[in-house]
């Protein structure tokens, strides 16, 4: 008979986490002083702990509100009833159906059936809407995009609203500096075309929708187990536990490993694809001059400044830097041969802030007013500071 710990252990299989955490891109966890916590100060539901060097979620008190998607500026946490590329392809399915209008509504306002459940795609709350996930829905030719949502204030997902229409101010500036034609308008009640005019077969929806949340479940329950059953034939799970510098695979110099700004890159693309032609080339071609060039004031992307009259030059952001925004400049050397320089590439910059946190002479600045310029330039940007004179000892006692 088994033993009632085994059973337990298998019986979490079944228990689908609403959110998947990448534990070695969170800032917090790569350096204990980073200050970065802003997935758990925006939980309402305080399902999200950070210590010791871990960052973990309560699947018993999160309520897959989602409003911890958009603010990770590393983008660890995403999630996964329903997964983003689920709510896009959704969105896009129901817009061919409503003619070219998207709309995707929170799941209370759904529940009333208002409107046609053909003609919209579904999320816990809107929340669970990014800015990628918008551009997302804008690449794939959307250029109407209807948010619905009841009245939050007397939602039990209320407390989200002010990470919504953080996420709807950020998105709009990010179209609006590319003079991308994308309308998104976030409403209470759904357009008048999309009402349940014609008495479809609602509960007929609602099954079909059942279904394929079902399929998705029993996917991952199957995916859980086999997971389970490898990590226990390779003994994973009896093995002794590493260190973090172990884990993370941190070089003899102290250098952390580096992860490529995925989403900053996902949404270049997206602009790219949506913006305006002509404003895209004169910005990339250098036609326009920095002082006419709008600036970006949105929580992807961030402009590094570093006070050379203070910085020792002991380059402890570049080695923590996780996306390599900051790394050393490998060609041009200053006249000084007393300074060097750094490069700085904005469109990699997610402002996790974790240069400022690590330096011990408190001369970096990091902002989110960043010239969309220089997200699209190629060419980083160079800080010149001091070559250190000592070189700073790394994970040994004296470190903190």
């Amino acid at each position: 008979m088994p033993a009632l710990s085994d059973v337990m252990e298998y019986a979490e299989l079944f228990t689908i986490a609403p959110l998947v955490i990448d534990q070695d891109h969170c800032v917090a966890v790569r350096n204990r002083n980073a200050r970065c916590r802003q997935c758990r100060d925006i939980c309402f539901a305080s399902a999200i702990t950070i210590e010791n060097n871990e960052i973990s979620v309560d699947g018993g008190a999160c309520v897959n509100c989602g409003a911890c998607l958009g603010v990770c500026p590393t983008s660890c946490i995403s999630a996964t009833e329903p997964a983003r590329s689920e709510v896009v392809e959704a969105a896009l399915q129901a817009a061919v159906r409503a003619k070219g209008v998207t709309c995707i509504a929170c799941a209370r306002k759904a529940a009333r059936h208002d409107a046609d459940p053909e003609l919209f795609a579904q999320v816990p709350c809107l929340a669970h809407i990014t800015e990628g996930l918008l551009a997302d829905i804008a690449a794939a030719g959307a250029r109407d995009i209807a948010l619905v949502d009841g009245n939050c204030a007397t939602c039990k997902y209320g407390a989200a609203d002010a990470a919504i229409e953080c996420t709807l101010d950020n998105a709009l500036k990010l179209f609006e500096t590319l003079e991308a034609p994308i309308i998104v308008t976030r409403l209470q009640e759904f357009p008048p075309e999309f009402a349940n005019t014609f008495k479809r077969d609602i509960r007929g929806a609602d099954r079909r929708g059942l279904m394929a949340q079902t399929g998705r479940y029993l996917r991952t329950v199957a995916n859980n187990v086999a997971q389970k059953t490898l990590e226990d034939k390779l003994g994973s799970a009896k093995s002794k536990p590493r260190t973090l510098k172990d884990r993370l695979g941190a070089g003899k110099s102290g250098k952390m490993p580096t992860f490529p700004a995925d989403e900053n890159m996902h949404l270049i693309d997206c602009l790219l694809k949506v913006g305006n032609s002509e404003k895209i080339a004169n910005l990339t071609e250098g036609k326009v001059a920095w002082h006419e060039d709008a600036a970006l004031n949105t929580r992807h992307f961030g402009s590094v400044t570093i006070d050379s009259e203070k910085c020792s030059g002991c380059g402890l952001c570049v080695l923590f830097c996780p996306t390599e925004a900051l790394k050393y400049g490998e060609f041009d050397k200053p006249d000084n041969p007393d300074m060097r320089y750094l490069e700085f590439q904005a469109a990699d910059c997610t402002q996790c802030s974790m240069c400022v946190d690590v330096c011990l002479r408190d001369c970096i600045e990091v902002t989110p007013n960043v010239s969309m310029r220089e997200v699209l330039d190629f060419e980083p940007r160079l800080i010149e500071i001091p070559r250190p004179k000592d070189r700073l000892p790394l994970f040994n006692k004296k470190f903190p």
